[in-house]
């Protein structure tokens, strides 16, 4: 397969991501891979849609020495004509409305995109979750309005956390307990200037102190999963405020969840994504650029990048 990868940053991608887990599997099947930055799509003379690349080919190098390669900018730079490639995978984050269009052309040509631009737009904001039937998860409103949200939020026993509807890394993340009118107002605030201006206010879940597990699902099939646990003083589970990534195991009730899950992200377009889990309820799920194969093979000692590049040749083919 000739397969693109549109990243958001060749000189940030590092070993441990998932995105560089999938290529070096991918270059190991004898699979062509090109990477992508948002700056090097571009429509030529001959109105041909088409990409300056970073280009590796079989053998695989190893994800040390292909990561070196993306962030020294080393790497052998090739043009690509998008509507060749057989595979272009959507790695990017934050969302780049201008990568989502020329992937929809791309597609558009024939190439399968995964996930697919229509599924990011649907499933990327944080609105949708809330609006699955089925699913079990925290009581959630998703508004513009000051007035609902602080309404929303006085019948939450024991608080909530404001955060935005499109946003990654525990940016602007804010607990406030019941009754703190101010600080609710100042975390509306203070979330409204990041993203697209939606407030998510979710319900504390108290179960959040023992972990916040992160499940990988590939089209209806649960790769495998590890706990977060957050840093003293702290109530967000991201491993960049710190967490402490656990082992744990895919439980029977993690498997309800994604076979409750499964039929909403296969109607939507979605064949891999990231599911957050706190006291056996979904909290979020990724979409736009999953992670979290590192950890779990480093747990688990598996082998849980071949699968996806199985499942991603049987879909080309």
């Amino acid at each position: 397969m000739r397969i693109g990868i549109a990243i958001t940053r060749a000189t940030i991608v590092e070993p441990t991501w998932t995105t560089a887990h999938i290529a070096c599997t991918a270059l190991a099947a004898g699979h062509q891979v090109r990477f992508i930055e948002p700056w090097d799509f571009e429509v030529d003379a001959r109105s041909r849609l088409v990409a300056r690349a970073h280009a590796f080919d079989p053998p695989d190098p190893g994800r040390e020495a292909l990561c070196a390669s993306l962030r020294r900018r080393s790497a052998r730079r090739r043009y690509v004509e998008l509507g060749r490639l057989d595979l272009l995978l959507l790695r990017i984050n934050p969302m780049d409305t201008s990568v989502l269009t020329y992937a929809s052309i791309a597609e558009r040509e024939g190439v399968v995109v995964l996930n697919p631009p229509a599924a990011i737009l649907r499933t990327s904001h944080k609105a949708y979750v809330s609006t699955l039937e089925g699913v079990e998860r925290p009581a959630t409103m998703v508004s513009r309005s000051r007035s609902a949200l602080q309404a929303f939020a006085a019948d939450q026993r024991d608080g909530v956390v404001v955060k935005p509807a499109r946003a990654s890394g525990g940016k602007a993340i804010y607990r406030v307990p019941r009754g703190r009118i101010r600080q609710l107002d100042d975390a509306i605030d203070h979330v409204r200037e990041v993203g697209d201006g939606y407030v998510v206010v979710q319900e504390y879940l108290k179960a959040a102190e023992y972990g916040e597990k992160r499940l990988v699902w590939l089209d209806g099939r649960l790769l495998g999963g590890y706990l977060r646990k957050r840093a003293p003083g702290e109530f967000r589970h991201n491993l960049k405020r710190g967490a402490r990534p656990e082992a744990c195991p895919v439980t029977e009730q993690d498997q309800g969840l994604s076979d409750a899950l499964t039929p909403h992200l296969r109607a939507d377009g979605v064949w891999f994504a990231g599911i957050d889990v706190i006291g056996g309820k979904v909290v979020e799920v990724n979409t736009l650029n999953p992670g979290g194969l590192h950890l779990i093979q480093q747990f688990s000692e598996e082998d849980l990048a071949s699968p996806i590049i199985q499942w991603l040749e049987d879909r080309v083919g």
